[in-house]
């Protein structure tokens, strides 16, 4: 065991130690007796965290009725709180470590196809065009910039809001009402566990809704920034555990499977933005120090009318994410099906890794907050009886980048150590504008032209190119030695719809 004190880490502010041992790691607050920080990460990864990261997590971990804090291997700064991390407290409801794009999400469609159908680039190409006929993609476009949408009115926005990946909803929009069943939560409730909180509240925030119609005709559509489908062949790694976890999500090895990320899209950030301007007002109005100084790092103590408000809120924007996710899905198999007749598809399942859930932790009923994280739960965990992951742990989805590739995971009984959570992808080692003046875009397209995989993008966004990014295979490697999940299937890139406007993520 080592210990790294402002004095011999550069990235460690002066006011906490770093305690390391191997791959899992501890930060406490110098002097403090609160229960430290868990850190995830190689110490090649560790030495990513940059000084500001590190202050929002001491900042999250000492924020009232806070309990546990995760900084997991993806961790890069955020609004208050760190991206990539795990927040719990049994009292406390924080808007900040869920984010302004309520439950950002990946979800994974596996199709009938093998490989070679899609090996020309006329094929590839064509599949492009089809589902930007039905998916559009970047800030503000919805319905109308895609001649092959589903038509949402407000009427059947307000039931998605509500009711999220209802029967009727599902059937009324295409989408096979059966996919409900692969989804980490096809529907949230509002905060005393009714739809009809939800309803109610909705009704009271029609009236101060800028533009509710035009946000509902987001519904099946990726939005920019760091979101985007993709599309995968998938290899089952060659173990028995990996093929028999590979059989229960519906994964075939050699098959082409498409990976998607999106969120909630304008109306989960019109609900964040009302809630953190909301619970601010209040802060400032009884004049209450905010942890650490953030306005990002408001809060609401649980039972009360803010909190509440804020539940429900949270609730109605995932949703919303939960029935986009699924659109999006039965819009890609009907492109996949108008270039290539015959084909089907089943969704492998919807994880979420920007949302605040009720779980069982410390042997207690706790909110645990996960921004840039996702959910791992292994075989044999309560929540997971009844369903078809008993026996294996849920399908963890992973994205690194197009080129290094992305994984499908299942958790180890050592996510204890970590609230049952893994890093949500590669996390940023760019910001966007050191991206733009550090990589050359020429060189950024010909590595995807190098590498075979086609784009719907002229340039390819060069704040997404992959370095821009952490290494994915020490991100893998820092997870899979902390003992948190092992790899089922390792997904390759085939073509990436993407936007290339200005990122809205």
């Amino acid at each position: 065991m080592s210990i790294a004190t402002d004095n011999d880490s550069p990235s460690a502010p002066s006011k906490f130690q770093m305690i390391a041992d191997g791959d899992a790691t501890a930060i406490l607050p110098t002097g403090g007796k609160q229960k430290p920080i868990t850190v995830i990460g190689t110490e090649a990864i560790r030495a990513t965290f940059d000084d500001l990261c590190l202050q929002q997590a001491i900042n999250s971990r000492l924020a009232p009725g806070v309990t546990d804090l995760v900084l997991n291997p993806d961790a890069h700064c955020g609004y208050g709180a760190p991206v990539g991390c795990v927040m719990v407290s049994p009292t406390h409801i924080y808007p900040g470590p869920v984010g302004v794009d309520i439950k950002c999400s990946m979800s994974l469609l596996q199709t009938s196809l093998p490989a070679d159908a899609i090996l020309d680039r006329p094929t590839r190409r064509a599949l492009i065009n089809a589902i930007c006929e039905r998916t559009p993609t970047g800030a503000g476009r919805g319905q109308r910039n895609a001649p092959k949408s589903r038509h949402v009115s407000e009427a059947l926005g307000k039931r998605v809001m509500v009711e999220g990946a209802s029967r009727g909803v599902c059937e009324e929009l295409g989408i096979p009402p059966e996919w409900a069943a692969r989804c980490e939560d096809s529907a949230h409730v509002g905060h005393d566990d009714s739809t009809g909180a939800l309803a109610l509240r909705l009704e009271q925030l029609m009236p101060q809704m800028h533009r509710f119609d035009a946000k509902m005709t987001q519904l099946g559509s990726y939005g920019g920034g760091n979101h985007f489908g993709e599309c995968e062949v998938v290899h089952v790694e060659a173990n028995d555990r990996a093929r028999e976890a590979a059989r229960v999500f519906g994964l075939v090895d050699g098959g082409v499977a498409f990976l998607s990320h999106c969120g909630s899209r304008g109306i989960g950030h019109q609900l964040a933005s009302g809630q953190f301007k909301a619970l601010q007002g209040k802060f400032a109005q009884w004049d209450i120090p905010l942890p650490g100084g953030d306005r990002e790092l408001v809060y609401a103590p649980l039972g009360t009318p803010e909190a509440d408000a804020y539940i429900d809120d949270m609730a109605l924007g995932a949703n919303f994410a939960t029935v986009n996710h699924l659109l999006i899905n039965a819009l890609v198999l009907e492109a996949f099906q108008e270039v290539l007749p015959g084909v089907t598809g089943q969704l492998v399942y919807f994880i979420s890794h920007n949302i605040a859930r009720k779980e069982v932790v410390n042997n207690g009923i706790a909110w645990v907050h996960r921004k840039g994280a996702t959910r791992a739960f292994p075989a044999g965990h309560h929540s997971l009886r009844d369903t078809p992951f008993a026996g294996t742990g849920h399908p963890i989805l992973l994205p690194g980048n197009p080129q290094a590739g992305s994984v499908v995971m299942a958790a180890d009984a050592g996510a204890s150590v970590s609230c049952y959570s893994v890093n949500h992808g590669a996390g940023r080692q760019l910001g966007r504008k050191a991206a733009k003046r550090a990589l050359d875009q020429k060189e950024v397209d010909r590595s995807f032209d190098e590498a075979d995989i086609l784009t719907n993008c002229r340039a390819y966004p060069i704040d997404e190119a992959p370095a821009a990014y952490k290494d994915f295979d020490e991100v893998l490697r820092s997870v899979k030695s902390a003992g948190l999940a092992s790899e089922v299937a390792r997904l390759k890139a085939k073509f990436v719809v993407k936007d290339g406007d200005q990122a809205d993520d």
